[in-house]
C-alpha cells in the first residue's frame, strides 16, 4: 500500500478537536465524590484558566501558531493541572515540529488524566511521526479501548497510515477498513484503501471504495487520477473519459492532468 495523504491533509485530522477542546478532551477529571467534573465544580482560578485555553485554542484552529502558544502558557501559569492545556501544548509543538516539547506536553497530560484518549491518539500520531510504529500503536489502542471515546474512526484512521507508512500492509488495511466502517465519508480512508487494492490489482474492489469520493466535492486530482487508472487497467473508456474530463477542468494545472494528457498511466 502506497500511503497517501492528498491535499485534504492528514495533521487536520489530529487538530480537527481544537475547535471544541473542551468537547474532545478525553476523560474528564474526576471531583472527590467521583463524579464527572462539570463546570460548577471548577474554582474561579480554573475558570481563568480554562478562558485563556479556550483561547488558545481558537488562535491555534486559526493558524496562528505562536500567539496559541503565548496564551496557553497563561493557562498552564494560572493552573497547571488543565490536563487539556498540556494536551494543546503537544499539539502546538507538533505543529512546530518540536517533538520532544511535543511529547512533553502529551505525556504531561496522561500524567494528570491517564484516561484521556484524545491525548493517546495525539500522542500516538508524534510517534508515528518519529517512525515509533509499535509505541504509537500502543497509544491508539489505548484511546481505542476507552469505552467513551467518540473519535474511533479518527484513531483508526490514522493508525492505519502509521502502520502503512511502516510497511505493515496487512495491519494498516484492517485498520483503515475500521475506519472506513464507522466513516464511510472520510476521503483519506477511501483514497487509501482503494490506493492498496489498485496495487493489488483488485480493481472492482478499489472502485467501491474510490467511486462514491470522485462523485463527491471531496474529490481532488489524486483521487480522480486513481479513478483514471482503475478505468484504464478495466478498459472502461466512458468512466476514463468522464474522470479524464473532470481532472482536466477541475485541476488543469495538476501534475496529474499532465500525465492523462501523455496517458502516462503508470505514474
Amino acid at each position: 500500500m502506497n500511503v497517501r495523504v492528498p491535499s485534504w491533509g492528514w495533521r487536520f485530522w489530529v487538530a480537527a478537536c481544537v475547535a471544541a477542546l473542551v468537547a474532545c478532551s478525553g476523560v474528564a477529571p474526576r471531583t472527590d465524590s467521583s463524579d464527572l467534573l462539570t463546570a460548577s465544580d471548577e474554582t474561579d482560578t480554573q475558570k481563568r484558566a480554562r478562558i485563556r485555553l479556550e483561547l488558545a485554542g481558537t488562535y491555534f484552529s486559526e493558524g496562528k501558531t505562536e500567539i496559541a502558544l503565548d496564551e496557553l502558557k497563561k493557562s498552564i501559569s494560572i493552573d497547571p493541572a488543565l490536563f487539556e492545556a498540556h494536551n494543546l501544548r503537544g499539539l502546538i509543538y507538533l505543529r512546530m515540529n518540536e517533538y520532544a516539547l511535543a511529547e512533553e506536553g502529551f505525556r504531561q497530560a496522561l500524567v494528570l488524566n491517564p484516561k484521556a484518549a484524545t491525548v493517546q491518539h495525539n500522542y500516538g500520531f508524534l510517534l508515528c511521526q518519529q517512525g515509533r510504529t509499535a509505541a504509537a500503536v500502543e497509544k491508539f489502542s489505548a484511546a481505542l479501548a476507552n469505552p467513551v471515546y467518540n473519535e474511533r474512526a479518527k484513531t483508526w484512521m490514522v493508525q492505519g497510515l502509521c502502520q502503512a507508512k511502516a510497511g505493515q500492509l496487512q495491519a494498516a488495511e484492517t485498520s483503515l477498513l475500521n475506519a472506513y466502517q464507522l466513516d464511510p465519508t472520510n476521503p483519506v480512508v477511501a483514497y487509501n484503501l482503494a490506493s492498496g487494492l489498485f496495487q493489488r490489482a483488485e480493481y472492482a474492489q478499489a472502485q467501491r471504495y474510490l467511486g462514491p469520493l470522485n462523485s463527491s466535492q471531496l474529490a481532488n486530482a489524486e483521487s480522480l487520477w486513481l479513478g483514471a487508472k482503475i478505468a484504464y487497467k478495466t478498459g472502461d473508456a466512458a468512466s476514463l473519459r468522464a474522470l479524464g474530463q473532470g481532472l482536466q477542468q477541475r485541476f488543469p494545472s495538476s501534475k496529474q492532468s499532465l500525465w492523462l494528457e501523455r496517458q502516462s498511466y503508470h505514474e
